[in-house]
């Protein structure tokens, strides 16, 4: 076994570890939020915490971002699963922090909203995301926050040219044309 090859076990063991940790941090975090939402927001005037820029106020959504799609919910967990697939195959050459990072805020995001579509009203693939942070222009929860994270770091980490498996493709591209020069 050459060195290359036993020094990316543990990195790619590092970097698995870190997508499933922050994806189960982002988890755990937003159904504990969404828990204490139901149990004390739910059916409650909205409480302005930031004057009428933020706060929090109940909100059960049955369709996507913004509501889009309340009569279709059952494809919502199909597509979760989907990207969860996606993520496992992906994961398999992972090499990169900000990959890891980007990855396991998505995933997270991914099944604490597919947790919501699973096991609240009215009932199983049709359940309404439970919403509760209002920042005025529309009202979230910590799984949207951790996807749009996860969508910012990706776009980024792509822009700067790091690869999925921690190359930098910038430096691969130069390098590649300079050889055929």
């Amino acid at each position: 076994m050459n060195e290359r090859a036993s020094e990316a076990k543990p990195l790619r063991r590092r970097m698995l570890l870190m997508l499933f940790g922050i994806a189960a941090v982002v988890l755990l975090v937003d159904q504990i939020t969404k828990f204490f939402a139901v149990r004390f927001l739910e059916g409650q005037p909205p409480v302005p915490v930031i004057g009428t820029l933020a706060g929090f106020d109940f909100y059960r959504n049955p369709g996507a971002a913004l509501g889009m799609g309340a009569g279709i919910t059952w494809i919502f967990p199909l597509i979760a699963i989907a990207v969860f697939i996606a993520i496992i195959v992906l994961a398999r050459k992972l090499g990169s922090r900000a990959w890891a990072i980007g990855l396991g805020l998505l995933l997270g995001g991914l099944f604490g909203n597919l947790a919501d579509r699973l096991f609240q009203p009215p009932g199983f693939l049709r359940g309404a995301v439970v919403d509760f942070i209002d920042l005025s222009l529309f009202i979230c929860n910590v799984a949207d926050i951790a996807i749009s994270a996860a969508a910012v770091t990706l776009v980024v980490t792509s822009l700067r040219g790091i690869d999925l498996d921690g190359s930098d493709s910038k430096h691969s591209r130069t390098i590649r044309e300079d050889t055929h020069d």
